[in-house]
């Protein structure tokens, strides 16, 4: 990644961003004798606070495991996360919202919209209405009880995918993680007394820290028109 010289980044913001996504890898183990700054670690997280979601309605938390005896805990249940556990300054365990907890009328989902996006009543029955339409009609996410989590999941990636650019600008090392036994997890986690399980799952887990070793190949990608087809 480029340098900051004299504060200022010599290149166009384009190419900030771009020299960030190439940056980025999977970082599997981390150098434990550096640490992330109060400061880098509030701006990554600022940048999931302000990350979009559908309907604006923020279906995740996001859980950070400092304490060692249960990150060894976890570890347990995560065979992908063996080398990343013990060794990320940051490491977070991403949870999203259920059906139960986002049923329309939920009181989850009426403070957001009288509390949080201060809606008049009024409003607030027809969007509730409109999310009621979408949750059955649109998107069918109401004939499994799984799918409106999943939905949330898709919600939480955004954040996600936001916290690992956002730390790449700065020169900090991330890396997502699915591989463990969600069910396993969320027992662990209720026995903590850490999630209510009505009203959360498990989505992901995110390690941040600086890489112990520069990786080993470049980047691999398809080419853009493996994925973009225009339609006139």
């Amino acid at each position: 990644m480029s340098n900051k010289l004299g504060g200022i980044y010599n290149m166009s913001k384009k190419e900030m961003v771009l020299d960030a996504f190439k940056y980025r890898f999977a970082c599997k183990e981390f150098d434990t004798a550096k640490q992330i700054s109060d400061e880098d670690f509030q701006f990554i997280l600022e940048t999931a606070r302000l990350s979009p979601s559908s309907f604006g309605f923020e279906p995740w938390k996001l859980l950070v495991i400092e304490n060692t005896a249960l990150r060894d805990e976890i570890k347990e249940f995560a065979w992908g996360a063996q080398t990343q556990l013990p060794t990320a300054d940051k490491f977070l365990v991403v949870l999203s919202r259920t059906k139960n907890s986002l049923q329309p009328e939920s009181e989850y989902i009426q403070n957001h919209l009288k509390n949080v996006a201060k809606m008049p009543n009024d409003v607030v029955a027809g969007y509730t209405n409109h999310f009621k339409n979408f949750l059955a009609d649109d998107f069918d996410l109401l004939s499994d009880d799984r799918l409106v989590f999943e939905w949330a999941s898709r919600q939480a990636y955004l954040a996600m995918a936001n916290m690992m650019t956002s730390a790449a600008t700065i020169g900090i090392d991330s890396c997502p993680i699915e591989g463990f036994n969600k069910a396993d997890v969320e027992q662990l986690l209720a026995r903590k007394g850490l999630i209510n399980t009505d009203e959360f799952g498990v989505s992901a887990m995110l390690a941040f820290g600086y890489r112990a070793t520069e990786p080993t190949r470049d980047k691999t990608r398809q080419s853009l028109d493996a994925h973009v087809e225009v339609v006139l």
